[in-house]
């Protein structure tokens, strides 16, 4: 079938992208699913800094690729081999598929699938190959999604259901902003009750997490960031506290878990440096594959610390994004505060300007 998408000719154009236009958004085709896959009619897709940094350069892909990764959308058609969801669905994509069966996949979520980090390098889907086509040239798919386009082919294990009454924008956050952010709080950092949270890095992720982290009782949560404009949308999120990096070490500030979501070394120096004394720093960022941090290994013996990292939040997506749904049905995780605007895709070059630059948390491309 042919479909409408967002696909990225090179990396590391120069800025702004609104005059260099990376993504072309043009006709492509499609292919129908096969026996494990689902074909879904996009409604929703936020841009994320997994979009942003594959324009940049900073995390090299397969090109040309249909990016976009954090969407959600109605099922259409399914392949003979898939029985649990059926045309109408509603879905949520996620950005790393589980084959179920390799050793990593018995982590419970701590270590990413073997088989499927091979196949979103390669920029393929779980099955093997690609299906989308421009004049006969093969497109690769963005982390098993490619969800910048009217329709998506997905493997089943790429998508989990929600259920009705969850708008498409909240529910493409839960792929990637929630299941990143908040995940790492509920799997990794696991706070209690008298506790204090920090928030290094408040974009999408960091916001999510700051905001999973408030839903639970008797938590301090503390952000972090070098924006004005951040500390103050934390603050209106329900942040007990907001510093600038240098204002939290200056006052002496420490958290028993401190989340890092601004992917760069200075931001996971800070983090280690607010991380209290038998304390936990977990990052979850994406910096360029060349950065580098220093680190006191007589810091982490003597004070008992520890760094763990965390891909896509240590999540099990068909058991952890229920669970976010249900928080955001009961009003405990009010997620859609994190959506800056609505774009639609023609304007996507524009909208990794305004990622580029600070100025959004959530972006969500609209199909129309």
């Amino acid at each position: 079938m042919r479909v409408t998408g967002a696909v990225l000719e090179r990396s590391g154009a120069e800025r702004p992208y609104s005059a260099s236009r990376p993504l072309v958004v043009e006709d492509i085709e499609l292919e129908a699913p096969g026996a494990s896959e689902v074909l879904i009619r996009v409604e929703a897709a936020g841009v994320c800094h997994s979009d942003l940094s594959v324009v940049n350069g900073d995390r090299p892909r397969p090109l040309p690729m249909l990016l976009g990764h954090e969407a959600a959308g109605v099922v259409e058609a399914v392949g003979d081999d898939v029985h649990d969801l059926r045309p109408g669905d509603a879905v949520v994509a996620s950005f790393l598929p589980r084959c179920g069966s390799c050793p990593e996949c018995a982590t419970d979520g701590r270590v990413p699938c073997r088989n499927g980090s091979a196949a979103n390098g390669a920029g393929e889907l779980l099955g093997g190959g690609r299906r989308l086509t421009r004049r006969g040239e093969p497109i690769a798919h963005h982390l098993g999604v490619s969800g910048f386009a009217t329709h998506a082919v997905l493997h089943r294990s790429s998508l989990v259901a929600v259920g009705d009454g969850v708008p498409a924008d909240v529910a493409a956050l839960m792929g990637c902003a929630v299941l990143t952010g908040g995940g790492a709080i509920v799997n990794v950092v696991r706070p209690l009750a008298g506790q204090r949270v920090i928030v290094v890095g408040l974009g999408g992720v960091g916001m999510a997490g700051l905001l999973t982290a408030l839903a639970h009782d008797g938590v301090e949560v503390v952000g972090v960031d070098a924006a004005p404009a951040k500390l103050e949308a934390a603050l209106a999120l329900g942040a007990h506290a907001v510093y600038s990096p240098a204002d939290a070490i200056a006052a002496g500030i420490n958290g028993d878990g401190v989340l890092e979501a601004a992917g760069s070394a200075r931001a996971f120096e800070t983090a280690l440096a607010l991380t209290a004394i038998g304390g936990a720093m977990v990052t979850v960022g994406l910096p360029h594959p060349d950065a580098r941090a220093a680190v006191s290994p007589l810091d982490l013996v003597a004070g008992a610390r520890t760094i763990t990292g965390s891909y896509l939040g240590s999540a099990v997506p068909a058991r952890d994004i229920p669970r976010f749904v249900e928080w955001w049905r009961n009003g405990r995780l009010p997620v859609e505060r994190l959506i800056s605007s609505s774009v639609p895709l023609a304007q996507i070059n524009e909208a990794m300007d305004e990622l580029s630059e600070g100025r959004a948390t959530r972006q969500i491309i609209t199909m129309g």
